[in-house]
C-alpha cells in the first residue's frame, strides 16, 4: 500500500515539468537587458520633439492668419508733406464710412520714424526722405479679392479730386513666404514622424528575430510538448510589451525635457508671433498618446516578426 498508485501519471506529471520550465525560461528576464530599450527611449524621444514642433508650428500659423485675416493696410503715397496729410485724411473719412469697416487709425508720423529708424538711421525723421502715410484698418470679417478691390475703389474715388494715390495691401499677405515656410516645416516634423516610427519598427522587427533565433531549439521542443503558436508568440510579446514600455517612458521624459527648454529659449524672445505658437491641452494630449502609439507599434510588429518566424519553422 506504500507504493505510489498509477506510475504513469506519475512519469507523465514529470515529462511534463520540462514544458513548465521552459516556458518559464522564454518568460522575460526580471531585468531589462540589450540595447532595444534605450534605441526605443531615443526615437520616441525624437517623435515627442518633431510632434510637439509640428504642432506648435501649426499653432502658430493658424493664429498668425486670425490676427491677421481681418485687417488691411493703406498706403498713401505722396511726396509732398501737406498733401499727403489732406490725402490721409480723406481716405480715413471714406473708409469709416465703408460697411465692412470696423475701425480706422491712422498711423502717427513720429511712430513711422521709430518703425524705420532701424533701417533708416536718422534719415528717417528728415525731410529728404518721403515717408508714405500708413492708415491701419480693422474689418469685420476676412475680405475676398474683390471686396478688397472695391475698397480700393472707394480710395481712388476719395482721392481723385486731390490727385492722391492710395494702396490696399492685405496684412495676411505680408506674410504668405512665412506661412509657406511653416507650412513646409510641419511637412519636414510629418516626415520625421513617419522616419522614426518606420526605424523603430525596424529595430523591434531585429530584436524579435534575434530572440527567436536564439530560442529556436527551445520553440521546437515547446512544439514537441503540445505548445502551441499562440503560446510561443505570447511568451515573446511579454518581453517586447516590457522593453518597448520601458524605452517609451524614458523617451517621453527626455522628449519633453527638450520640448521644455526650447520653450523656455523661445518664450525669452518676448515676441507676440512666437508666443502664438503654444501648445494646448489637446496638444499634450496627443504628445502623451505618442508613447502609447510607440507600444502598440512595438507590439504589432513583434507579433508579424515572430509569426513569420513561426511559419518558416513548418
Amino acid at each position: 500500500m506504500s507504493e505510489t498508485p498509477f506510475p504513469e501519471a506519475s512519469s507523465q506529471n514529470d515529462d511534463l515539468k520540462p514544458a513548465k520550465d521552459i516556458s518559464a525560461g522564454l518568460a522575460p528576464p526580471a531585468r531589462l537587458s540589450g540595447p532595444i530599450p534605450w534605441v526605443i527611449a531615443i526615437l520616441i524621444a525624437l517623435v515627442v520633439i518633431a510632434a510637439a514642433g509640428g504642432l506648435s508650428l501649426r499653432n502658430l500659423a493658424q493664429n498668425a492668419r486670425a490676427g491677421l485675416a481681418d485687417a488691411v493696410t493703406v498706403q498713401i503715397i505722396e511726396a509732398d508733406a501737406d498733401a499727403r496729410s489732406v490725402q490721409a485724411q480723406a481716405a480715413t473719412a471714406a473708409l469709416g464710412d465703408h460697411p465692412l469697416v470696423t475701425s480706422v487709425r491712422l498711423v502717427p508720423e513720429n511712430e513711422l520714424q521709430e518703425l524705420l529708424e532701424p533701417w533708416l538711421g536718422g534719415g528717417a525723421a528728415s525731410d529728404n526722405v518721403p515717408i508714405p502715410a500708413l492708415i491701419d484698418v480693422e474689418l469685420s470679417r476676412r475680405a475676398s479679392g474683390d471686396e478688397l478691390a472695391q475698397l480700393q475703389s472707394v480710395l481712388d474715388a476719395a482721392l481723385e479730386p486731390l490727385d492722391g494715390r492710395a494702396r490696399v495691401d492685405a496684412q495676411s499677405q505680408w506674410l504668405r513666404p512665412v506661412y509657406d515656410a511653416l507650412a513646409a516645416l510641419q511637412y519636414l516634423a510629418l516626415a520625421l514622424i513617419i522616419l522614426v516610427s518606420l526605424a523603430t519598427a525596424a529595430a523591434v522587427w531585429l530584436a524579435s528575430r534575434n530572440a527567436f533565433v536564439n530560442h529556436r531549439e527551445t520553440v521546437e521542443i515547446v512544439h514537441l510538448l503540445g505548445g502551441t503558436d499562440t503560446q510561443v508568440t505570447r511568451m515573446f510579446e511579454r518581453a517586447v510589451i516590457r522593453e518597448a514600455a520601458f524605452g517609451a517612458i524614458i523617451g517621453l521624459v527626455i522628449g519633453l525635457a527638450a520640448v521644455w527648454l526650447l520653450g523656455q529659449q523661445f518664450s525669452s524672445l518676448d515676441s507676440g508671433m512666437v508666443g502664438g505658437g503654444g501648445l494646448g491641452p489637446v496638444d499634450w494630449a496627443i504628445i502623451a498618446a505618442i508613447p502609447v502609439a510607440g507600444i502598440c507599434l512595438a507590439l504589432l510588429t513583434g507579433r508579424i516578426t515572430i509569426g513569420y518566424a513561426l511559419r518558416s519553422m513548418l
